[in-house]
C-alpha cells in the first residue's frame, strides 16, 4: 500500500495532515485536478461524516468524490472505509470495477478505447496499440503534460462503428491506426471538443 496519510481533515492551524500545506494534495502525483485541495478535501470530509455508518451510501459517496476530485486518492478510499464501516478492501474493489471511478487524476481529454468482442475482431487491438505508441504511455495511464488520459472499455455501445473510440463525448468510429495521430493532432490544436475526422 502507498504511503497513508492520517486524515484528520478538520486540523486547526490551516494545516492539513492529508494535504501537507493548505492547497496542496501530497496524493496527486503531480497532475493538475479538478479542485482547490484543501477547500474540496474539507467538503469531502463534511459528505463522508453524514454517511457515517451508511454502508449502502458507499457507492454515492465514491461519486462525490470522484466529481469532486477527478479521482480516488488511496487516502480518501481509507477514510471512506474507515467511516462508512465496510472494510478497504470492499471500497477498492468498487473502485477499480467501475469505469466511471479512478486511482489517478486523469488528463484534460480522456480517450477511451473499446476492445469489445466486435471491435477487438475488426482491428481494435491494432488502434490501442497506435495510441500507446503516439501518446507514450499505456492504457490506464495519463500522460505527462496532463493532456490525455488513455482507458480501455469493453464496450462503448456502437458496435456497429466497430472499431470504435470516444474522445471525451465525441465518438470515432470505424477507427484504423492512422486515424489516430490525425484526432490527436485536432484535439492538441483545438484544445477542447472537436470535430470528428471524416469517415469516423
Amino acid at each position: 500500500m502507498e504511503k497513508a496519510h492520517k486524515l484528520e481533515m478538520n486540523s486547526p492551524g490551516g494545516r492539513d495532515p492529508v494535504l501537507g500545506r493548505a492547497g496542496e494534495h501530497a496524493g496527486s502525483e503531480g497532475k493538475d485536478h479538478k479542485c482547490d485541495c484543501a477547500e474540496a478535501y474539507r467538503e469531502i470530509d463534511r459528505v463522508i461524516q453524514a454517511h457515517k455508518g451508511e454502508k449502502d451510501s458507499l457507492i454515492e459517496v465514491l461519486h462525490y468524490v470522484q466529481e469532486r476530485l477527478g479521482y480516488i486518492p488511496k487516502d480518501v478510499q481509507v477514510r471512506i472505509a474507515q467511516t462508512l464501516g465496510v472494510s478497504l478492501t470492499e471500497v477498492y474493489g468498487v473502485v477499480s470495477f467501475y469505469n466511471a471511478f479512478s486511482e489517478k487524476p486523469k488528463g484534460k481529454h480522456v480517450i477511451s478505447c473499446c476492445q469489445g468482442t466486435a471491435c477487438y475482431v475488426r482491428g481494435a487491438p491494432d488502434v490501442l496499440a497506435r495510441l500507446e505508441k503516439e501518446l507514450g504511455i499505456k492504457a490506464g495511464d495519463t500522460t505527462e503534460d496532463g493532456l490525455f488520459s488513455l482507458e480501455v472499455v469493453r464496450c462503448l455501445g456502437a458496435c456497429g462503428l466497430a472499431p470504435v473510440i470516444t474522445v471525451g463525448a465525441e465518438t470515432h468510429g470505424r477507427m484504423t491506426p492512422d486515424k489516430v495521430p490525425v484526432i490527436l493532432e485536432k484535439v492538441k490544436r483545438g484544445g477542447g471538443e472537436i470535430e470528428k475526422v471524416a469517415g469516423s
